[in-house]
């Protein structure tokens, strides 16, 4: 079986395949064919993919875990810089 890795966009430069993607972006645009989400829309959107994401438990469980952890350990940091100084 052929390696399927790097075929189409996957095997273009970044910078070639971000412009692109902007250039098609830019023609739907023009073309009046691209959607633009109102604010309800986007808030409606929004509510549902926090529903889908409640759903799955284990990663839930995986959020409640880790908890503040990344705060606490910026807040630490900055202490530690803190007594650094002085």
């Amino acid at each position: 079986m052929a390696d399927k890795s790097k075929r189409g966009f996957a095997s273009m430069d970044p910078e070639k395949a971000r412009e692109i993607h902007r250039l098609g972006g830019q023609t739907a645009q023009g073309l009046g064919k691209a959607h633009r989400f109102t604010s309800e829309e986007a808030r409606a959107a929004g509510r549902e993919g926090g529903r889908v994401t409640s759903r799955n438990r284990a990663h839930m469980e995986e959020i409640g875990r880790s908890g503040g952890g990344k705060s606490r350990q910026q807040r630490m940091k900055a202490k530690d810089h803190t007594r650094k100084e002085t």
